[in-house]
């Protein structure tokens, strides 16, 4: 009788170490969490594996995609830190972005800076004329 033969019932020898689905998938944003949720929120009687992965990457995009132009609005205001105000400025600076999150109140966002034209000083009548004498006429064609 040898004894190399695997003992039957149970696992024995030593365990391969646990991968993630985040891992596996090669995301940030945890997969298991979001197919947790999936199932706890009751979305759908069933849904296949690959939607908890799909999903973390979409997410995992969006947040990206607001954080590196929230990071463009701090450096150009000289900030070290992200603060509501750059996440605003990038959020409605963005067409798509400001599409998707039309409806969003952001706390402590402010507006976006902007004047009506028709608010701004008019221009006086002595700089108007020294652009008439500056700018000559283009002939006109016959």
């Amino acid at each position: 009788m040898e004894s190399t033969a695997k003992p039957a019932g149970g696992r024995r020898g030593e365990r391969k170490k646990a991968v993630s689905k985040s891992v596996k998938a090669g995301l940030q944003f945890p997969v298991g969490r979001i197919a947790r949720f999936l199932k706890k929120g009751r979305y759908a009687q069933r849904y296949g594996a690959g939607a908890p992965i799909y999903l973390a990457a979409v997410l995992e995009y969006l947040a990206a995609e607001v954080l590196e132009l929230a990071g463009n609005a701090a450096r150009d205001n000289k900030k070290n830190r992200i603060n509501p105000r750059h996440l605003l400025l990038a959020v409605r600076n963005d067409e798509e972005l400001g599409k998707l999150l039309q409806g969003v109140t952001i706390a402590s966002g402010g507006v976006l800076p902007n004047i009506n034209p028709v608010l701004l000083p008019k221009r006086t009548s002595a700089s108007s004329e020294s652009d008439k004498v500056s700018k000559p006429k283009s002939p006109k064609k016959a």
